[in-house]
């Protein structure tokens, strides 16, 4: 349809938009801590989420990572900013009878027993509504808001922009790679047929986990901006926050394979750990949500992150120095080299530990935030780096993934459950499984 067509001036307005929703509470903001003023923190904070959730895309994509990450931000903000996970200001019923008379005919409501008019759930680029089918199956239909092509364009031309600005006056990181790889799974989470095929290859891997559910894909009724799919019943995550240790250590193991068995044995990971992204079951089991932000890694890659937790484990220096180079970094010099190892001991360090502990010990407020200013640190000395295409998304997936366990307070042998998950590595085998299911979903190998 035209209204989702991506058009230079449906990128202008949204850089108008940006500008004045965002600006007006930042000014406020501004305010407060410059001159003094008194501002009602709490007003700020759902004025602040509102905002975001109006402007919808990429931009509340960020403040979903913010408020994954415990303490990162006032207690206020992360409250509000936690809604947008699966409670932003949803588009009304004009606009979700266009949309599914669009993608399912005009005739589109008769497909369904009953179709909820209201959301139950509303996130940076869709959606969600609770329906039922003629055979009394409950469904839930994703639906993609207008103008996302344009956002997607007109944000990722911002952070463009802000990373240029950034690469000037801070050389530890060139975010050059890093922009081309957001950019290209976000462009792709536009795409609901491929999503759909993302979410099928994950049923398809996962199936030997009974304690990680992968909902069904109802194909008659899905196309590119339109998915459909088995309704799962589940709580949030932070409702089980109270419940004995026991009950949210199995959480997070189940949570812990729904991530790592798909990367380890067959080369996919989910990028998009943040808190809506899951669900729990009154037996402790969970639904794994949202599959627009899946990568498929080189089996070399996968193989690199594992020499890497051996060369650590054992003080093997030219194992170390073989890695990164598999990862993508070229020509890494020694200086570089120790100065990835300190990041790399922080995220690989709950699994190098024979012992039950909670993911992070230091009791630091954000959740490695003191060992990243000093890589950072570091980095500036030596010149900077380029974080290679394939290392944003792992090292996103495992630092949300940690802020979740640390939300959970979970205590596991982490070590123990690592080598359970992983078990006997074989780069062979993983590129056998990989084909094989991507094959069967119809998704193709990437270069």
């Amino acid at each position: 349809m035209a209204d989702d067509k991506n058009s230079l001036g449906r990128r202008l307005k949204r850089y108008a938009k940006v500008g004045v929703s965002v600006g007006s509470v930042a000014t406020r903001m501004a305010g407060e801590k410059v001159f003094g003023r008194t501002a009602d923190r709490e007003a700020l904070a759902r004025d602040l989420r509102v905002a975001l959730g109006g402007l919808k895309g990429p931009l509340m994509k960020v403040a979903q990572i913010m408020s994954t990450v415990p303490d990162m931000m006032p207690e206020e903000y992360v409250r509000n900013l936690m809604e947008l996970q699966t409670n932003a200001p949803s588009m009304g019923w004009p606009f979700v009878k266009r949309r599914m008379s669009s993608e399912l005919g005009r005739d589109w409501l008769e497909k369904f027993e009953s179709f909820d008019r209201t959301a139950c759930n509303a996130a940076s680029l869709g959606q969600v509504h609770k329906a039922v089918l003629s055979d009394d199956r409950k469904v839930a239909c994703k639906l993609q808001y207008p103008d996302m092509a344009s956002a997607v364009e007109a944000d990722l031309k911002q952070l463009k922009l802000a990373f240029a600005v950034y690469k000037q006056y801070d050389k530890a990181i060139d975010p050059s790679e890093i922009h081309k790889e957001l950019s290209a799974r976000l462009r792709e989470e536009l795409d609901y047929k491929l999503e759909a095929k993302h979410q099928r290859l994950y049923a398809e891997i996962l199936s030997g986990e009974p304690n990680v559910h992968i909902a069904e894909v109802i194909d008659s009724l899905s196309t590119n901006r339109l998915l459909t799919m088995e309704w799962l019943e589940g709580k949030p995550l932070l409702s089980i926050s109270n419940q004995p240790v026991g009950f949210r250590n199995k959480v997070a193991e189940n949570m812990f394979k729904a991530w790592y068995v798909p990367f380890y044995f067959y080369g996919v990971l989910h990028g998009d750990p943040h808190l809506g992204n899951y669900a729990v079951r009154d037996d402790g089991s969970i639904n794994l949500l949202d599959f627009g932000c899946i990568r498929i890694f080189r089996p070399e890659f996968v193989k690199g992150v594992l020499d890497l937790y051996t060369a650590l484990k054992d003080g093997d220096e030219e194992l170390a120095v073989l890695s990164y180079e598999t990862w993508g970094f070229k020509n890494p010099s020694k200086e570089l080299i120790e100065v990835l190892n300190h990041w790399a001991r922080f995220v690989y360090g709950p699994v190098m530990e024979d012992r039950i502990r909670k993911i992070e010990e230091t009791n630091k407020a954000v959740y490695g935030a003191q060992v990243a200013a000093k890589v950072h640190t570091e980095l500036r000395k030596i010149g900077g780096v380029t974080p290679p295409r394939e290392f944003v998304l792992m090292d996103r997936a495992a630092i949300g993934l940690g802020s979740v366990f640390m939300h959970l307070n979970a205590e596991i042998n982490w070590y123990r459950l690592f080598q359970e998950t992983v078990g006997q590595f074989d780069v062979a085998a993983l590129e056998k499984r990989q084909s094989q299911a991507l094959s069967k979903v119809g998704i193709e190998r990437p270069d």
